[in-house]
């Protein structure tokens, strides 16, 4: 299954690694390298992260990642994971 990772997905990335370089730039680099290992595991078990709290669609889950939801979407048509976007669990509104 291959896995897309969307430009609004990698935008709001890059905001959040720009942040957490601000502190520590070996600490962004981690949350990235762990955040990516986690995101190429998806394909193993698709539908081991939670239905997602904003969608009604069984195939959108929410993958939770160290005070981020990260929204997917399961397109079993294209055989594709799309990686939609990340946000804070505060601005989620969970």
């Amino acid at each position: 299954m291959q896995i897309l990772k969307t430009t609004r997905f990698l935008e709001e990335l890059e905001v959040i690694l720009d942040f957490i370089a601000q502190d520590s730039l070996t600490q962004a680099l981690l949350f990235f390298d762990k955040l990516d290992e986690v995101i190429f595991s998806l394909p193993d078990m698709p539908f081991k992260c939670r239905q997602s709290t904003k969608s009604n669609d069984a195939n959108v889950r929410d993958l939770i990642f160290h005070g981020y939801v990260i929204p997917y979407r399961i397109n079993h048509m294209k055989d594709r994971l799309e990686i939609i976007g990340i946000f804070s669990e505060n601005e989620w509104g969970i």
